[in-house]
């Protein structure tokens, strides 16, 4: 059945390409006049990176998961903690309004950003910025460019939410493998850019918050416009599609950071399961901490933010930042 559902695809796409495409880009231009950026832009060899900055005091950097931008922190997280932290959320590359790391980001090009290389030019990105002495808090995905960030650089503090961190058993679903592939980048992106409905959005940011709720007026400041992007699409279903692969590599490795390291869980997320990813986790590194929360989704910095902030504040004060 999955088969003759993407050729059915397959066959929709090439014999609509012009009229879909013209669709795309409707919505798209539609979504950004909608979202327009709320930050500045970094350059980073020849790279333009979206970069949110508020607040004072020590550095904390905000790296948003799967499908996500900026806006998912700065609906209303940044301000519980801008009056003690110098908050720099960044736009992950490929997604929200920042370039792709990679220089080959056509319908066919099957590449993807690993962990490193994201982490790479937020880095650089955080350079020109000042940006010293960080905690880095990474979400879901953005909790693997965290930990990459740790191998690789020399952050104060690691605080990792909702974290996808080490290999797990079994694979992706099929819309991830297909959306990963050149095909299903070159067709079903533009058909998903031009045709998802509303009601289907909203359904599946239900689901990534279950069992807690969407707090009101999210879905409408979050921008999943942006998320529905040819490239935003390309980009997300190719880092996905890899990154178990990326975390057989980093994993081994974890026992290297020393840094104090804050681990954020819900006990009932089953998007990123923590018994997976967090206990794991922690048994890998030297100096962590870890924090798992009795009916806490996969969103604990909209659903539970009092324990986000005091990770936060835990690790500032373990790698005496304040």
């Amino acid at each position: 059945m999955i088969a003759k559902a993407l050729m059915g695809v397959m066959a929709f796409g090439l014999a609509g390409c012009s009229f879909v495409g013209h669709r795309a880009d409707r919505r798209e231009a539609q979504s950004l006049q909608t979202w327009p950026p709320v930050g500045q832009f970094v350059e980073v060899e020849g790279k333009q990176v979206h970069a949110f900055v508020a607040g004072s005091g020590p550095d904390l950097v905000l790296i948003h998961g799967a499908s996500g931008n900026i806006r998912d922190f700065t609906f209303q997280f940044v301000d519980r903690v801008k009056d003690r932290y110098r908050v720099i959320v960044f736009d992950r590359p490929g997604l929200g309004y920042s370039d792709r790391a990679t220089d080959k980001d056509g319908a066919f090009a099957n590449t993807a950003e690993t962990p490193a290389q994201q982490a790479a030019l937020l880095h650089a990105a955080a350079q020109k910025l000042g940006v010293e002495d960080e905690i880095v808090l990474g979400h879901s995905f953005g909790g693997a460019v965290a930990m990459a960030w740790g191998l690789n650089y020399d952050p104060a503090a690691l605080v990792v939410v909702s974290g996808a961190t080490i290999p797990w058993e079994g694979g992706l679903g099929f819309q991830y493998r297909f959306l990963g592939s050149s095909i299903g980048g070159a067709l079903a992106a533009p058909l998903a850019s031009a045709y998802v409905k509303q009601s289907l959005i909203e359904r599946t940011i239900e689901d990534i918050f279950a069992p807690n709720p969407v707090p009101e007026g999210y879905v409408d400041y979050i921008g999943p416009g942006l998320s529905l992007t040819r490239t935003a699409i390309r980009a997300n279903a190719r880092q996905v599609n890899t990154l178990h692969a990326q975390l057989l590599d980093m994993a081994p490795r974890y026992e290297t950071i020393t840094i104090p390291v804050e681990i954020l869980h819900g006990r009932a997320d089953d998007t990123v399961p923590p018994h997976v990813h967090a206990e794991p986790l922690h048994n890998l590194l030297p100096n962590s901490h870890l924090v798992l929360v009795d009916n806490l989704g996969h969103m604990p910095h909209h659903a539970a933010p009092a324990y986000v902030e005091a990770a936060i504040d835990r690790a500032a004060l373990r790698a005496e930042l304040r």
